[in-house]
């Protein structure tokens, strides 16, 4: 399985549950039993690849999915609400401290390995980060579904993270890394800290990454 596998995977079960999400009665009622009836059957757990990984789907994926199979965007009160109810389910540091090792923050982003069935669970998850976003000016190979991330601290002008004026922007970038959904309901960005795919201090390492004055995206 390639290194991107582990990320793809439970968002093509979020799309195939979709489906069955927007189903509501008669035939789609059939439609919504056959969909669950394959998902439960087709797939099982297959080393720490659990099946909780199907039928985890919260609100927020079953109204994300059946907008998008619907062609059109969430209305703005259910958007709303939605995030809200994401914005809760942020754990903030629990030291009060947002950024740790920038280097080590660089090879998680940079590391797309993790949670598919054959690896170890005690290795740590890659973040992925390059699959959709540029990091550096270095790089000649980025994703373009997320916002370029280079100069991310300096084009906000964070030049001392440890200061009040740099709490806002450090604030924002927690809630992104822990559950993007909170800021974007229907945002495709993994919800990092919320599904447990990267821990605590691993998300404090991508966050120094990111606005740490010294980081290369910095620079």
């Amino acid at each position: 399985m390639n290194k991107t596998a582990w990320f793809l995977f439970p968002a093509v079960l979020a799309v195939v549950a979709g489906c069955a999400a927007i189903a509501t009665g008669g035939a789609n009622a059939e439609l919504e039993r056959q969909t669950r009836e394959m998902l439960l059957t087709g797939f099982h757990d297959h080393g720490i690849a659990k099946m909780d990984r199907i039928t985890a789907i919260d609100d927020t994926i079953q109204a994300c999915n059946a907008a998008d199979i619907a062609g059109k965007l969430l209305d703005e009160a259910t958007d709303r609400r939605l995030q809200e109810e994401n914005y809760k389910t942020i754990q903030w540091p629990s030291d009060g401290k947002f950024l740790g090792d920038w280097k080590k923050g660089e090879v998680l982003a940079q590391s797309g390995r993790g949670q598919t069935w054959s690896d170890d669970a005690k290795t740590p998850n890659g973040g992925n980060c390059y699959n959709c976003h540029q990091i550096t000016k270095q790089e000649i190979s980025f994703g373009t579904l997320g916002i370029s991330l280079y100069q991310y601290g300096k084009l906000r002008g964070v030049t001392d993270p440890d200061s009040p004026e740099a709490r806002p922007v450090l604030e924002n970038a927690w809630a992104k890394l822990w559950n993007a959904k909170a800021t974007n309901a229907c945002s495709n960005m993994p919800r990092f800290g919320h599904m447990g795919n990267l821990t605590e201090q691993e998300i404090r390492d991508i966050m120094a990454l990111l606005l740490d004055p010294r980081s290369p995206v910095n620079q």
